[in-house]
């Protein structure tokens, strides 16, 4: 998870365009891949076997009524998302500007921004615990992804649609519900669609009144190496303003809707700013370089050892993972261990979107109790009627007989 982005997209492209930094960029990585590898080498004892592990992973994903609910998440998700676009949250004019949507309606879809992780999670739960085919849970995968696809034309926006296939990739990669080679489809098809999408969203940013540089090709858009490495040009750690504990708990547990007056929170907008441009555009340099940029070489190696280690004890720890640890492992994936997420902001929509699942594991835990209980009268009118029928073939003929009738 931590290697493949950079092996298959960012460090080819370094090599090919002979990028200058070749060698911090790797020295980068090579920090994030020792925090990583102590924490997985150190967990290799935890380590189950397959067949146990898939036995565990199906029991404990079983729950009757899981691919119901995971649909109802996938829907609410791609209206919230659609509705939010009507109203102007995420687009790229709403981030010009500076501002926040007027509508509630905006607040309101706000509460569940994570849901599209979630319902991935939900689907993937689905399958592991036998309650949904591959074919019908690659279907609403697919319906969520052309909603970010749709997004696109929505907002103006490419990152987040390719922050999702990222991340839809991965966390059906880990758990064996996604093959490679559809992977390997899906990236041709992103590949051969980038060219229409970037001009489409230039073409969407232009009508808006957001001035688009003419010099910049998709081709150029595709040079994160070049995003990444302008880093190392930096002495680090740089002392910029960062959420301290009291924010994360701020915008993390309480919903904007009950706390209208906070400012927002864009790091990407605070390292534009230090870089000499202005507040009403952000910039990046990719989740890895960001935690190197604000905290140094040494918090590189912490930060994806500390991820790592709750990976090992989503997948490996107390058993096969079940639908809550399962989102969990999903939210992280979107979050703070995709590539093109921004930290620190990334950490706080891990809070944001582990809360607004509440409800869903909620609902979760009573249709379960109910099935249980349905299935208990169930098996307890059989037992009633097998009871009744021995005690019919114990009588004597007569009785016997009028017992049946």
């Amino acid at each position: 998870m931590v290697l493949a982005p950079y092996v298959l997209f960012i460090l080819p492209i370094a090599v090919v365009y002979e990028n200058p930094d070749l060698g911090f960029l790797m020295r980068l990585v090579g920090l994030a891949l020792a925090g990583s590898l102590l924490v997985e080498t150190a967990a290799l004892p935890l380590r189950g076997s397959a067949l146990g592990w898939a036995r565990g992973v199906r029991a404990v994903n079983g729950h009757p009524r899981i691919y119901a609910v995971a649909r109802c998440v996938a829907v609410v998700s791609i209206a919230a998302d659609l509705t939010g676009a009507v109203v102007g949250r995420g687009t790229i004019f709403t981030q010009v500007s500076g501002g926040l949507p007027d509508s509630p309606l905006g607040s309101l879809t706000a509460l569940v921004s994570g849901w599209s992780a979630l319902a991935v999670a939900l689907l993937i739960a689905s399958t592991l615990g036998g309650r949904a085919s591959t074919r019908r849970v690659g279907g609403w995968l697919l319906a969520l992804a052309l909603t970010q696809a749709l997004l696109v034309v929505m907002t103006a926006r490419a990152a987040p649609l390719l922050g999702f296939i990222s991340f839809v990739a991965a966390a059906g990669a880990i758990s064996g519900v996604i093959r490679a080679r559809y992977l390997a489809v899906a990236a041709v098809v992103v590949a051969l669609a980038w060219p229409t999408l970037f001009e489409l969203r230039n073409d969407i940013r232009q009508s808006g009144g957001v001035s688009v540089s003419e010099q910049v090709t998709a081709e150029d858009r595709l040079r994160l190496d070049l995003q990444m490495s302008a880093v190392a040009h930096h002495r680090v750690p740089v002392d910029l303003p960062q959420p301290g504990p009291v924010d994360y708990l701020r915008y993390g547990l309480v919903p904007r809707v009950l706390d209208t007056d906070r400012p927002t929170i864009s790091t990407g907008v605070v390292i534009n700013q230090y870089l000499g441009s202005s507040a009403t555009s952000a910039y990046s340099f990719l989740a890895l370089g960001n935690v190197y940029f604000l905290d140094g070489p040494w918090a590189v190696i912490v930060y994806y050892g500390l991820w790592s280690a709750l990976m090992v004890l989503l997948l490996r720890v107390g058993g096969a993972p079940g639908p809550m640890r399962l989102a969990a492992l999903c939210f992280t994936l979107a979050g703070p261990l995709l590539w093109s997420s921004t930290y620190p902001d990334s950490m706080i929509a891990v809070i944001q979107h582990a809360v607004s699942a509440v409800p869903v594991f909620v609902l979760l835990r009573l249709t379960d109790r109910s099935s249980s209980s349905s299935e208990g009268k169930q098996h307890a009118g059989r037992r009633h009627q097998a009871g009744t029928a021995e005690i019919g073939h114990a009588l004597p003929a007569g009785v016997a007989g009028s017992t049946r009738a």
